[in-house]
Parts: C-alpha cells; sequence; structure tokens
C-alpha cells in the first residue's frame, strides 16, 4: 500500500497543484466566469484516466497466459519510461511551474473556451494516465488487487486535500525538496516493476533466461512471509531473481540516480544591457 500510496500523491499533488494554480490565477485575475471550462477539461481528464485503467485491466483478463504476460511487460517498461520522465521533469520545473502554466492560462484566455478546456484537460491528463499505468503495473507486480489500489486512492485523497490548502494558502511547503525525495523513492519502485516487466517478458518467451537464477533466498525471505510481501509490495522484490532481471535492474538504477542526484543546472541570467555613452548618444 505504502508504494502505491506514494505513487497515487505524487502524481495527485501534481494534478492538484496545476489545478489550483490555474483556479487561482483565474480568480485573482476576476474571470471566474471562464471556471466552468476549467472544472469541465478535469473532469474529462479524470473520467479519460478512469476508462484507460478499466480498459487496461479488461484487455489484460482477455488475453492467454503468454499474450497476458507480454502484454503486461510491455507496459510495465512504458511506465518506467513515463515514471522516470516525470520524475526528472517535476525535478526540473518545480521551481518555474507556477509561472509556466499562468503563461498558458493566459494563451488560452485569449484563444477562447476550447482551450481553456483543452489547457485543463492536458495538464491534469497527462498525470491521470501515468497514475493509471503505473499503478495497473504495480497491481500485476505485487499480484494482489485491493491493497495497492486503496494505497493509491488515498494517496490521491491526500492530494486533493493538500491542494486545497495549497489554493487556500494554509500550507506551504519546499516542493523542489519535496519532489526530489519522492523523486528517489519512486526511482527505487520504478527499478523494480522494470525488474518485473522483464520477468514478465521471460515468462511469454519473448526474452531469454527465465530458468537461470542470479540468486534465491526464498528459504531466508519466503514470498508468503510478512517482511517478504513488505519487500515486494514496495520495491517489487522478489526472493528467485534471474540475472536478465538483475541486470536490467542495475542498469536502471545506477545511471538514473546519478543524473537524478546531479545538481540541477539553471539556465544563466542574461546579462545587463550596457550604458549609452556619450558618443552613442549624440
Amino acid at each position: 500500500m505504502f508504494a502505491n500510496y506514494l505513487i497515487g500523491l505524487r502524481e495527485g499533488l501534481e494534478a492538484a497543484l496545476v489545478v489550483s494554480i490555474l483556479v487561482a490565477y483565474l480568480v485573482k485575475s476576476d474571470r471566474r466566469d471562464r471556471l466552468g471550462p476549467v472544472w469541465l477539461g478535469v473532469a474529462g481528464a479524470v473520467a479519460l484516466s478512469l476508462v484507460f485503467g478499466a480498459l487496461l485491466t479488461f484487455t489484460s483478463s482477455q488475453l492467454s497466459f503468454r499474450a497476458q504476460e507480454a502484454f503486461g511487460g510491455t507496459l510495465s517498461i512504458i511506465a518506467v519510461g513515463f515514471v522516470t520522465w516525470m520524475v526528472f521533469w517535476m525535478r526540473r520545473t518545480a521551481r518555474s511551474l507556477s509561472a509556466e502554466l499562468r503563461g498558458r492560462m493566459e494563451a488560452a484566455l485569449a484563444m477562447g473556451t476550447g482551450a481553456l478546456v483543452l489547457t485543463a484537460f492536458l495538464a491534469v491528463g497527462r498525470e491521470g494516465l501515468e497514475t493509471a499505468l503505473f499503478i495497473w503495473s504495480a497491481v500485476q507486480a505485487t499480484g494482489q488487487n485491493s491493497q495497492p489500489v486503496v494505497g493509491a486512492a488515498l494517496g490521491l485523497v491526500t492530494a486533493v486535500i493538500l491542494g486545497y490548502l495549497f489554493y487556500r494558502g494554509a500550507l506551504r511547503i519546499n516542493l523542489a525538496k519535496f519532489f526530489r525525495w519522492t523523486g528517489a523513492v519512486l526511482i527505487v519502485v520504478a527499478a523494480g516493476v522494470l525488474s518485473y516487466g522483464v520477468h514478465d517478458l521471460q515468462e511469454a518467451a519473448i526474452l531469454p533466461g527465465l530458468g537461470s537464477l542470479a540468486f534465491d533466498v526464498s528459504g531466508a525471505v519466503p514470498p508468503d512471509s510478512w517482511y517478504g510481501t513488505l519487500l515486494r509490495g514496495t520495491v517489487n522484490f522478489t526472493p528467485a531473481t534471474t540475472w536478465l532481471q538483475a541486470i536490467a535492474w542495475l542498469a536502471y538504477i545506477v545511471p538514473v540516480f546519478v543524473l537524478f542526484l546531479r545538481p540541477v543546472q539553471r539556465p544563466a541570467p542574461a546579462p545587463a544591457p550596457a550604458p549609452a555613452t556619450a558618443s552613442s548618444a549624440r
């Protein structure tokens, strides 16, 4: 539940911040009459995310075992790619998110109602689709149906509450640090989902090496024990790991962490214009 709570909290908080910034901009600029299109775009994005999650579940249930493994493994790897991109994007833009969204809203206001709906829909829909895909992959990885979904739902509820508190001005936190720490945890979770996706593709006979184990600690960490379940649910650890899974895990987590922990490079400020000289003034 914790890993999926964190996913729901982080993704939901990004969407909640986007909505709160858009709404605050319209309210402060005395454009409350344009709030309807924004909420319409938000509702459409939420509906699309729910339909996408239901479609993933329904589609996978209609496939044969080998096709299910191929489908799940492919989507798990795609989910890892989306989450990795999201982690780095938010790390880079957390400080300038408000100004960026206000600029988009000004352009949308100038273009009309349809542009407002589309702006809100795209801003929230991206987070919703990423959340649906990653949570679906996490559910497949843990082999459970209820706990990951409950954890993600609690995270989303928490994010909505925090977003409202941000809007009301009752809460102030360092967003750059928040997204940095949660991003580090999500990288570990994503590495586990990648390892699980590789194992799925091995079971589908798309990748080789299913019977070649790097280690098997099932005796020390039984899969049905409380600590085995905890490791599987948080970082997708499997006691019996193939060589290809272990190599994929290391090949992902080492370079991604190195890049993630590097200081963010800020663009240098433009130099001030030189003062006019007496000769140029004539």
